[in-house]
Order: C-alpha cells, then structure tokens, then sequence
C-alpha cells in the first residue's frame, strides 16, 4: 500500500513524499500541521472521521 514511510518535522509520519499524518486522542487539533496540503489528524477515541480528522481504528491499531 505505502512505499516509504518516514518520521517528519512537521506532523508525526510522511507517507509516500506526499501524506502528513499527525496521531493524537480524540481532542487533537490541526495546530501543527495547519496549512499543510494533504494532511490529516489521525485520533483515537472517535467513532468516525470528519473531513481530514481520520479514526485511528481504519488503520488497524486496536486495543
């Protein structure tokens, strides 16, 4: 599915040269990684996404 996934200074992970993710809990904010295109917040605690806040369960990190 992905090639290279790195850590990055701005977000926590860079997917493919070309995706920020940001992981937090359900009350994240897109503070640090605002302005960025093709960003997302990745959060636990929610039951579905909204826009670019993603559930972190879709990505198969369960408890």
């Amino acid at each position: 599915m992905f090639d290279n996934i790195y850590s990055s200074k701005k977000g926590d992970f860079l997917v493919d040269e070309k995706y920020i993710f940001e992981i937090g809990g359900k009350n994240k904010s897109f503070a640090q990684i605002a302005d960025i295109p093709n960003s997302f917040v990745v959060a636990d605690d929610i039951e579905v996404g909204f826009g670019n806040k993603v559930p972190l369960w879709l990505f198969g990190f369960l408890y």
